[in-house]
């Protein structure tokens, strides 16, 4: 899992802003500050701050071509799901995917429609039919 090493690991607080920039595509640190005051309380300029941040780390670009700047997200939300769950792999389960998956089946329900998918999955990993 080491072909995603060179992505910057964001914090917390940049995983939300890639989150608003993953479903909503590039925009404004308005836009983006709107989105996150729809969840919990965010300052304009702490979100211009970490957007500046964030750019500076490589996660996300800058559009500077008109008076009003657009970031985008420099990397697709499954490259870095894929980063984090290697750490979180590696560090909280050493190395086992049986623990892992174990553990994340046990917390949460899971809907009929998403144990098909992972039954189909298993399956597709075994060889068989998907």
């Amino acid at each position: 899992m080491a072909k995603y090493n060179n992505i910057p690991k964001p914090t917390d607080a940049e995983l939300e802003i890639l989150s608003v920039l993953w479903e909503h595509g590039p925009n404004t640190v308005r836009f983006v500050n709107e989105k996150l005051n729809e969840r919990r309380e965010v300052g304009y300029t702490t979100t211009l701050k970490f957007l500046q941040i964030m750019s500076e780390k490589g996660l996300v670009s800058r559009n500077t071509e008109g008076r009003t700047h657009i970031y985008e997200a420099a990397f697709g939300q499954e490259q870095i799901q894929y980063q984090l769950l290697d750490k979180l792999l590696q560090t909280a389960f050493g190395g086992s995917t049986q623990r892992l998956v174990m553990q994340a089946l046990g917390n949460s329900k899971s809907s009929r429609e998403e144990l098909e998918a992972i039954k189909k999955l298993i399956n597709k990993l075994e060889g068989g039919k998907s």
